[in-house]
């Protein structure tokens, strides 16, 4: 039998493994995503037992692969610019996120309190997005793609630092 088939060769009453060849006894084990028909040498270091023949994912299996997947996830996106919200003619490179320091949104958000202003307030004085001015206070400026010139602004307003260095 040829390496590399589709499972449909083989059962376990005495076919030959699809990875090796070798005849006698198989099992069906998962390799790269294929069910295949293996001999207990490939299963054990190729290839994963079949779940259904005698029980499911663990929690630490089903943890593992959802890790797996949102890492999958989180490289695609960075991978792929999303340039539908930039404005032509702008300089991006220009305005940099400075990198900021660790509790920049707390810091930010004790300021606003302290001056007596409402976020929408804030964000009304210095002529800002209040979506923009959220992002900064809840610690997910890089996510939201906020401007350095933005956390410049509210730096200068609200006479606090954010910036780690400059």
């Amino acid at each position: 039998m040829a390496k590399y088939s589709t499972g449909s060769g083989g059962d376990s009453a005495g076919g030959s493994c699809e990875l090796c060849g070798a005849e006698g006894d198989t099992q069906t084990a998962s390799v790269a995503g294929a069910t295949l028909e293996l001999c207990g040498d490939c299963a054990q270091n190729h290839g994963e037992t079949d779940r259904s023949q005698g029980g499911s994912d663990t929690s630490e299996d089903q943890e593992r692969k959802r890790r797996a997947a949102q890492n999958a996830a989180k490289m695609q996106d960075s991978q792929s610019a999303d340039s539908s919200h930039w404005e032509d003619g702008a300089d991006y490179d220009a305005d940099q996120l400075p990198y900021l320091v660790s509790d920049y949104g707390s810091r930010v958000t004790d300021a606003r309190q302290d001056a007596g202003l409402k976020t929408g307030e804030l964000a009304d004085e210095l002529d800002l997005s209040e979506d923009d001015v959220l992002a900064v206070e809840q610690g997910r400026a890089v996510q939201a793609n906020v401007k350095g010139s933005t956390i410049a602004e509210i730096e200068g307003f609200l006479d606090i630092e954010l910036a780690e260095s400059r």
